[in-house]
């Protein structure tokens, strides 16, 4: 992998901010990992690749938060089109970490509100966040979450976390971003049950509406069709046997058949 990326011209952080894209539409990809390298052959000429600290693939850390009833899972599961996440996304070779509320409306649409949160440390797995105003940092938090989310703060759990390892792809005209994730881990935090999902690549298309897209040329040359991944949803439903999964069990299905080759 590291020799294909190398090919890429670059793109850094700071020019990373003209497509930041946080009102955008998203198209999810899901395919086998083998299919990587293809896909980012041919991307190289059309495509520049974020590179951070000398690097080109960045690993991720994110800690979900729900109610005690888990309705932003089960609003999903049932196929609202209006719906939310709340998590704390860490970048780990960054060190900064941000709260942040997704929401996707009926029209396709996701608007992501994000604010940075402090001390936080991704891997102390005896951290227990509660969002609810303990003192003035968190009532910034608390005063955010008020703001941006539908549910009550004080109601919040930690739910879940993954970590994964992602490619960051950013068109020439700077229109699009497009990311590679692979390397999944998935760690319930209700249930204790962990999952690594190693065969396993979701690629997103993210963009301001649905302009022409020259990489959804490339996934259509190598069979790779868009399919509705929410990591969130599919990797509580894989580590947690209680959760009602009906709808998603094509997806699920899906992701059994890539991790079996």
């Amino acid at each position: 992998m590291p020799e294909i990326l190398s090919i890429f011209d670059s793109i850094t952080l700071n020019e990373l901010d003209d497509v930041s894209l946080l009102n955008r539409t998203d198209t999810k990809f899901v395919t086998h990992v083998s299919k990587m390298h293809s896909l980012l052959q041919l991307a190289v000429e059309d495509y520049r690749v974020l590179e951070v600290d000398g690097g080109r693939i960045s690993p991720y850390h994110t800690l979900y938060f729900d109610t005690p009833d888990k309705a932003m899972y089960c609003k999903h599961e049932a196929g609202h089109t209006n719906r939310q996440k709340v998590r704390v996304r860490s970048y780990i070779k960054s060190g900064l970490s941000f709260l942040e509320v997704k929401t996707k409306d009926n029209h396709g649409r996701t608007c992501k509100e994000r604010m940075p949160i402090k001390d936080f440390d991704p891997m102390d797995t005896a951290r227990d966040i509660m969002l609810r105003s303990q003192d003035d940092e968190f009532k910034l938090y608390d005063d955010f979450l008020e703001t941006h989310l539908w549910y009550d703060p004080n109601t919040l759990g930690e739910h879940l976390t993954n970590r994964f390892n992602r490619i960051t792809l950013v068109n020439r005209e700077k229109t699009e971003r497009v990311t590679i994730d692979f390397g999944l881990q998935f760690n319930n935090i209700l249930t204790g049950k962990c999952l690594a999902m190693d065969k396993v690549a979701i690629i997103e298309l993210k963009r301001d509406g649905f302009q022409p897209s020259a990489i959804m040329g490339m996934l259509n040359t190598l069979r790779i069709k868009p399919m509705g991944f929410s990591k969130y949803v599919l990797g509580s439903a894989l580590t947690n046997e209680y959760l009602r999964c009906n709808r998603i069990k094509p997806n699920l299905r899906r992701i059994s058949q890539l991790s079996s080759y």
